[in-house]
C-alpha cells in the first residue's frame, strides 16, 4: 500500500533511477506515482513509466494508493507547500489532518489537493517561516501529528532528505555511492545487503555520504547496520504472461526449500516454536486475508491433535481475543507490515501474551516485534494475489502439527504440487467455462473449509466474479436459495467424505454447474462412478496435504478464469499487496 523512495548520491545519477527503484515497489499496490529530483516535479496516473533524461544527486519518489481523495494527478505525490520551498512524500494517514489544515488555512495557506498528506508540506513550510530549525520542527510534528507516517522531505537550498517514521515501514539502504530510503528492502536488495531499520518516532537526516538518526526529543541516537539476506526468485516474468502463474509454478521449489530449512537453518527456531506451543494453555492466530485462511487451516491441524487453537481476523482481535500470560499469539503475514496485525500484537503484548510470527519479508516490523519469528521462505511475490505464501504458511503449520501427532506425509508435497500443475490445460478449460458466470460458490468441510474461503478470495480478487467460500453443511441454511441453473459450484471432496458428496448432490439437483476438486477415486477419469465432467483429481492421501493441494487447484482455476476475462491479474483494481493502514 504505497511505496516511497529517497536517494542521496555522492555522484550525479539519472533521474530515472528514482523510478527504477520505485518500480521494484509496484507489488505494494498503487494508482498514481510521481517524483521530485531537486529541479522538477512529475506526477502521473496509472502504471510507472521509467523515463526522463535529467540528472540529479538527490530525489524522492512515491506510489500512491488512494485513501483521502480520488485518483487524480493533483492528489498524487510528492506534494509542495505554497512557496514550493518544501516537498514531501508520505505513506500512511494523518488522522488529525483536518485540524492541522484549519490551523494552516487561518495562517494563509492554500491547498491544491484533497489529501491528508499535503498538510505535511504546509506544516513544515509554516514552521520554517517561524524561524525554527528543521529538527525542532520535526520534534514539534511528532508531538502534534496523530496517525501513521513514513515521510521523506526535501527543502529548497538544502542538500538533505529528512526521513520521519511512525507505524509505517521505512528503511535506509547503504549502497557504495548512494543512500536509499525505501518502504522495504526489496527496493534496493539487488544492489546492497546492508540496511538500517527505523523504529517508531525516529527521524534521520540523510546527506551525501552521511546520515544522522534522532529520537523524538531531538537527541542523536546510534543505529546498527544490519547485513540482510533474502532468498528470492527471479523477479522477471520471463516467458510467463503474468507473475501470478509464475509464482504458482514456483510453489514446488519454495515449499521444499522451506520444509528443508526446518531441518537445517531454522531448526532451532522451529524447536523453540514447538516448545512454546507445548507450554501454552491456548494458541491464537492473528492474520488477515490469505494469511487468515492459512491460519484457519493451521488451527484445524492443531485442534485435531487436541491443542486449543483459535484464529481471529487481526482487525477484530482486541474485540474477541481473551489473552493472558499463558496465551501464545502467532501472527501470520506475508509482508510483515500489515497494520491490523501489528495492532493485534501490540494488544497481545500489553496483556503479557507471548508473541511469535511467521512472515515472508525479512526484517519486517512484525518480525522485529516478535519474541520468535520463522520465515516462510516463499521468496518475492510480485502479484498482488498471494499464492506461494499461502502454500508455505499452511505447510509450515502442518509440519508444526506433525510434532503433536498429526499424520501427514510432507516428503512428497512438492512432487504432488508439480503433478497438479501438470493438469493446467484441463483446469484452463474448466476455468474458461466458469468465467462466463456472475457468481461462484466454493464448498468445503474440515480442512477444506479454509481452502474454500481462500479459493473464493482468489476468484474475487482477480476475476471480479462474486464468490463465496462456505461450509458445505451451511449451504441449506440460506445460501442454496441463490443456486440457479448453471451456477458454478466448486466442491472440495476428500476421500470418503460422504457429507460433502451429499452437499454436492443437493446443489447439483438444483441445476448447479459442478466443479469437483477431489482425491476420491469415484471421480477419477471416465471410469469413475460419479459422472461429473469437470473434475480436478488430486492423487494424494486424505491427510493434511489434500487441503493445500486443493488450494493450488483453486489458484489455477481463478488464474485461468481471470485470464479468459482479460483481467489485470497481477495488479487487480483497488487492491494493495502490503496493507499498511487500518
Amino acid at each position: 500500500m504505497c511505496g516511497i523512495i529517497g536517494v542521496v548520491s555522492r555522484d550525479e545519477f539519472p533521474s530515472r533511477f528514482l523510478l527504477e527503484r520505485l518500480k521494484r515497489l509496484e507489488y505494494r499496490g498503487y494508482d498514481s506515482y510521481g517524483y521530485y529530483d531537486s529541479t522538477s516535479l512529475k506526477r502521473n496516473l496509472g502504471e510507472i513509466i521509467v523515463a526522463g533524461e535529467g540528472k540529479t544527486r538527490i530525489g524522492i519518489a512515491h506510489t500512491r494508493w488512494a485513501t483521502h481523495g480520488g485518483v487524480t494527478s493533483e492528489n498524487a505525490h510528492p506534494h509542495m507547500g505554497c512557496d514550493d520551498e518544501v516537498v514531501i512524500a508520505h505513506n500512511g494517514i494523518i488522522e488529525n489532518y483536518k485540524d492541522l489544515k484549519v490551523m494552516l488555512e487561518k495562517k494563509g495557506h492554500e491547498f491544491s489537493s484533497e489529501t491528508d498528506s499535503e498538510v505535511v508540506a504546509h506544516y513544515f513550510e509554516e514552521k520554517l517561516k517561524e524561524k525554527k530549525d528543521v529538527k525542532r520542527a520535526i520534534s514539534d510534528f511528532l508531538k502534534e501529528a496523530h496517525g501513521t507516517f513514513a515521510i521523506l522531505m526535501m527543502i529548497k537550498g538544502d542538500d538533505s532528505i529528512y526521513a520521519i517514521k511512525r507505524d509505517s515501514p521505512l528503511v535506509l539502504g547503504m549502497c557504495e555511492d548512494k543512500l536509499i530510503l525505501a518502504s522495504d528492502i526489496y527496493a534496493f536488495s539487488d544492489i546492497t545487503t546492508k540496511a538500517i531499520f527505523f523504529e517508531n518516532d525516529e527521524y534521520a537526516v540523510i546527506k551525501k555520504g552521511s546520515y544522522e538518526f534522532y529520537a523524538k526529543d531531538g537527541k542523536r541516537i546510534r543505529k546498527d547496520v544490519t547485513s540482510f539476506t533474502w532468498q528470492q526468485e527471479d523477479s522477471e516474468k520471463r516467458a510467463y504472461k503474468h507473475f501470478m502463474l509464475k509464482e504458482i509454478e514456483e510453489e514446488p521449489l519454495v515449499v521444499a526449500r522451506m520444509l528443508l530449512s526446518l531441518e537445517h537453518e531454522q531448526k532451532e527456531a522451529f524447536r523453540r516454536l514447538v516448545s512454546l506451543v507445548k507450554k501454552s494453555r491456548k494458541i491464537i492466530f492473528a492474520a488477515c486475508g490469505t494469511s487468515y485462511h492459512a491460519s484457519l487451516l493451521g488451527a484445524f491441524y492443531l485442534h485435531t491433535t487436541g491443542i486449543e487453537a483459535q484464529t481471529l481476523i487481526a482487525s477484530e482481535f482486541k474485540h474477541y481475543a481473551n489473552v493472558d500470560a499463558d496465551t501464545l499469539v502467532i501472527a501470520i503475514s506475508q509482508s510483515g507490515e500489515t497494520m491490523d496485525v501489528i495492532d493485534a500484537l501490540k494488544y497481545a503484548q500489553e496483556k503479557k501474551a507471548k508473541v511469535v510470527s511467521l512472515v515472508n519479508v525479512p526484517y519486517s516490523t512484525i518480525q522485529r516485534m516478535s519474541a520468535l519469528s520463522l520465515s516462510i521462505m516463499a521468496g518475492q511475490e510480485v502479484a498482488v494475489a498471494s499464492t506461494k505464501a499461502f502454500v508455505n504458511q499452511a505447510a509450515l503449520l502442518l509440519r508444526l502439527a506433525q510434532e503433536f501427532g498429526y499424520k501427514a506425509n510432507l516428503a512428497n508435497l512438492a512432487e504432488k504440487i508439480k503433478g497438479l500443475i501438470a493438469q493446467k490445460d484441463e483446469i484452463r478449460r474448466i476455468a474458461k467455462d466458469m468465467s462466463r458466470s456472475k457468481d461462484a460458490y466454493i464448498l468445503g468441510r474440515g480442512q477444506t473449509y479454509p481452502v474454500a474461503r481462500e479459493i473464493a478470495l482468489k476468484v474475487k480478487e482477480i476475476t471480479y466474479i462474486h464468490a463465496e467460500g462456505m461450509m458445505g453443511g451451511e449451504l441449506k441454511h440460506g445460501t442454496i436459495a441463490l443456486i440457479e441453473k448453471g451456477t458454478p459450484v466448486i466442491s472440495l471432496i476428500g476421500c470418503k467424505d460422504e457429507d460433502m458428496i451429499s452437499n454436492s448432490k443437493e446443489v447439483e439437483a438444483r441445476g448447479a454447474k459442478m466443479i469437483i476438486i477431489t482425491n476420491n477415486p469415484d471421480y477419477q477419469g471416465k471410469k469413475g462412478k460419479a459422472k461429473i465432467k469437470d473434475v480436478v483429481f488430486i492423487d494424494t492421501d486424505n491427510d493434511g496435504k489434500f487441503g493445500i493441494l486443493a488450494c493450488v487447484a483453486g489458484q489455477l482455476l481463478a488464474y485461468y478464469a481471470a485470464d479468459a476475462l482479460g483481467r489485470e491479474i497481477d495488479k487487480p483494481r483497488n487492491l494493495a499487496k502490503s496493507v499498511t493502514v487500518k
